[in-house]
């Protein structure tokens, strides 16, 4: 039942607990002015506290002790909204709209919103984890101890070296018998092919062997196939796959890429692999499609997944696709963990041959197997599959005692990219994906592409932007509204911008609603002819009316950047391709805009689509 405070100038304001007064610094809300009113009496308390010195009695006597706020409590039955609301003193109901400005989640006020003619109420950017779930710890050779055991071990090496190569040929030609006149990849394997297939999973065992496996730890038992036709694994190493091929021999989900792998790509077949291209909303239906079949079918392999999609460093589990949850069926997790001092053996931001090159050259490598207890999927996480992930993942980072992150495979791609492009911080440049693709549905490759603009953009070693390399890439003239850009994206108002706020900036003003209206309205504007095609003299005509003083040179910038095919005028393609690879630059046509009724049309246009 909801109570109320009467404070000791008996104004009557309704009883909040005071966990509410705890305000997320990343969270953007409106003035409450009850809570206003209530923190003005407790930062009040809290000054006079202040004013103590550590000689002050931590109790005063009680003759001088004066309470700071009398509180009387009404149940409902006492409480009148009327006059609650007329005993507020008027500057408390005042609330201060500034029309046409934002707030950003740090408080700070913000310049004019120059997309608020597409209602663009401003956007927040999340604060940044600083975990990195790709790094790997030990990426150079250091310290004596490390030195002394590589000499030691580089005899070592070699005799594993063989072995690996032994094993490797040995299993490739078995499954090479195997696999030899079987052309119904759609139905199982026949029992004598699977037997043959043991001699290539022994060969499995070897090869582990060869890297420092001499011998893993496993916790728990794997469950019958009847009864977890599913397993999820996390993905730290190219070593997992090798040892579920021994232990289980399941169906995998795997790149299209693996396929083209010398002597791993054939033994993957055998596995009767499902592959998908994670570009491809087809191919991945495909195999969602396929997961289901082969796991409502007791006589497949139980199909084994990776549902992070790429390795990372077992410090973290970052955000799991969905292919594995939305058959819906009886999933077992297990967890993989490789316990380390000297060696992480992880394969993260680390190339292939120099992880191998450690793993031959250590003494032994630990690894543990944890096989986790079933989840069964309720009847409404059936329908979920966004659920069901979220607690098989929660059920899998209890297990390893790590955090939960929202990267994803698009990071590793903004990280590689970074790396590739030589920048100081390449850890800096990830934006924890999962997180923005599910707020504005922007794919991993349209990140990609944002981070190719703003890198094109000279960012300082920090991995910021100033206004003038910023203004310099997008053509756009240093004016009032190119400041008023900027300052939308700058929410921190430190005068420079980040990757993470140009690309949640850029994806928050392309996905509005009014976008599209509002490109179609603007290229109308340009094409004054009706020809569909926009010439120089047509930009720089509509142009003029946003930047007064426009030299030849600067339309002639503007134009080659909507200009993308490079042919000497604009077409309508070109126009809407440039402006979705720069959706900041709409706002140049907000002058004119704002001139047509751009609100009611974007209003029959969301009519439409309800």
């Amino acid at each position: 039942m909801p109570h109320y405070i009467k404070s000791l100038n008996s104004t009557i304001i309704p009883y909040i607990p005071p966990f509410l007064f705890s305000i997320h610094p990343n969270t953007h809300t409106e003035r409450n002015p009850t809570k206003e009113f209530l923190s003005a009496d407790i930062h009040l308390w809290f000054s006079e506290m202040a004013e103590l010195d550590l000689t002050s009695p931590l109790l005063s006597s009680p003759s001088s002790y004066q309470p700071q706020t009398v509180l009387t409590v009404y149940d409902d039955q006492d409480y009148e909204p009327s006059n609650l609301q007329s005993s507020l003193p008027t500057t408390i109901l005042h609330q201060n709209h500034n029309h046409g400005r934002t707030h950003n989640e740090n408080g700070h006020h913000s310049s004019p919103n120059p997309y608020e003619f597409l209602r663009s109420g401003g956007f927040s950017v999340p604060a940044s984890t600083t975990v990195d779930p790709f790094r790997n710890e030990t990426p150079f050779i250091s310290g004596i101890y490390e030195v002394i055991k590589i000499v030691l071990c580089l005899p070592i090496a070699l005799a594993r070296l063989v072995l690996f190569g032994a094993s490797l040929v040995v299993g490739y030609m078995a499954t090479k018998v195997a696999l030899a006149g079987w052309r119904d990849k759609q139905n199982p394997m026949p029992k004598w092919r699977c037997r043959l297939m043991w001699v290539t999973r022994v060969c499995a065992r070897f090869i582990l062997f060869s890297f420092g496996y001499h011998w893993i730890r496993r916790k728990g038992k794997p469950a019958p196939r009847e009864i977890a036709p599913v397993v999820v694994s996390n993905h730290v190493s190219y070593i997992e796959p090798i040892f579920y091929f021994y232990e289980l021999f399941p169906t995998i989900v795997a790149s299209e890429s693996h396929d083209s792998i010398p002597f791993v790509g054939t033994i993957i077949r055998a596995m009767q692999v499902i592959y998908v291209n994670r570009f491809s909303p087809t191919s991945r239906k495909n195999a969602v499609n396929e997961i289901k079949r082969r796991a409502s079918c007791n006589v497949f392999p139980r199909v084994l997944l990776f549902p992070e999609g790429t390795t990372t460093n077992g410090k973290a589990l970052i955000s799991f696709q969905l292919g594995a949850f939305i058959a819906g069926h009886p999933i077992q997790p297990i967890i993989v963990r490789y316990p380390h001092v000297h060696f992480d053996q992880s394969w993260g931001f680390i190339s292939l041959p120099k992880l191998m090159f450690r793993m031959f050259t250590q003494f032994h490598n630990f690894m543990e197997v944890e096989y986790l207890p079933l989840i069964m999927p309720s009847d409404h996480q059936k329908q979920n599959a966004v659920r069901f992930a979220e607690r098989t993942g929660r059920a899998m980072a209890s297990a390893l005692n790590v955090v939960q992150t929202s990267h994803s495979y698009g990071d590793l791609m903004l990280l590689m990219k970074a790396a590739q492009l030589q920048q100081d911080k390449p850890w800096s440049y990830m934006v924890e994906m999962a997180r923005i693709e599910s707020l504005y549905h922007i794919s991993s490759l349209e990140a990609v592409d944002f981070l190719d603009k703003f890198l094109s953009m000279n960012p300082d070693p920090s991995g910021c932007v100033k206004p003038h390399d910023f203004l310099r890439v997008l053509q756009l003239k240093a004016c009032t509204l190119s400041e008023e850009i900027f300052g939308f994206l700058d929410v921190e108002k430190n005068g420079s911008i980040t990757f993470k706020q140009f690309l949640f900036g850029s994806a928050h003003v392309l996905k509005l609603p009014l976008f599209r209206q509002a490109c179609e309205l603007a290229f109308a504007e340009c094409d004054t002819d009706g020809d569909n095609f926009c010439t120089k003299k047509e930009l720089a005509d509509v142009l003029r009316h946003t930047f007064r003083e426009l030299d030849d040179d600067e339309v002639q910038g503007l134009f080659n950047l909507f200009d993308t095919d490079n042919d000497g005028r604009i077409s309508r393609d070109d126009f809407f391709y440039c402006l979705r690879k720069n959706p900041l630059v709409i706002a140049i046509f907000s002058p004119r805009l704002l001139r047509k009724n751009l609100s009611k049309a974007g209003d029959k246009m969301l009519d439409d689509i309800v």
